[in-house]
């Protein structure tokens, strides 16, 4: 169950089409208007996004609002290279983009935002990986030295209690340097399919918070 720990802007209600009704035609109109137009860049971690995947589900459903950003070495990342092709792409779709990274995915973005001065209009930041943490992949370890300063956008962390890439106190740690609202999952992993975690519709609940 997902818990807020602290919200700083109002949840927009979700579609009729999930169930929930607007409160009026026009608050319909202005809606559907506005998220039709949203553009979601979706940064993989290590091994990019597979089938199954809550990335991979939301570029299908969604393909006209979803965008993978590519690497071309998945196994084998390192910071030298995905740094600059995420500031590319980043740059070229311009400052109105939403941005959602997983795993090292995140930590590579927050790389990406400070050495590039990127501007976005908010990033949902989902169970980041230390690359310091004590069962660090070797292959990861070259991302260290997390950025430490603020975000220069609305952004939400989320973070499991139980997650095996990050120790949970850094995840707060990490939500704290960067100012982002902080959203806790009990015991969910990593958020990967192997965890229990799919379409996850919760997440898309939480990209509405940046229309």
């Amino acid at each position: 169950m997902l818990k807020q720990v602290q919200h700083d802007r109002s949840i927009l209600n979700d579609s009729p089409i999930q169930g929930v009704t607007l409160n009026s035609f026009q608050g319909l109109f202005f809606y559907l208007a506005r998220f039709l137009k949203m553009k979601v860049l979706n940064i993989p971690g290590w091994k990019n996004s597979r089938e199954g995947h809550w990335q991979t589900i939301w570029e299908a459903s969604d393909p006209s609002v979803f965008t993978r950003i590519q690497q071309d070495n998945w196994q084998h990342p390192t910071k030298e290279h995905w740094v600059p092709k995420i500031a590319q792409v980043i740059q070229q779709a311009g400052p109105d983009v939403l941005v959602t990274a997983h795993s090292i995915g995140v930590t590579a973005f927050v790389h990406a935002v400070h050495q590039y001065d990127l501007q976005i209009k908010g990033a949902l930041l989902v169970t980041p990986s230390d690359p310091q943490h004590p069962d660090c992949p070797e292959e990861l370890k070259n991302f260290h030295e997390i950025p430490n300063k603020k975000l220069p956008f609305h952004s939400i962390l989320v973070a499991s209690t139980n997650d095996t890439a990050i120790d949970f106190p850094k995840a707060v740690e990490l939500a704290v340097d960067w100012q982002c609202t902080l959203q806790v999952l009990e015991n969910a992993g990593h958020l990967t399919p192997k965890d229990g975690f799919g379409a996850w519709t919760e997440g898309k609940r939480l990209l509405k918070q940046f229309l």
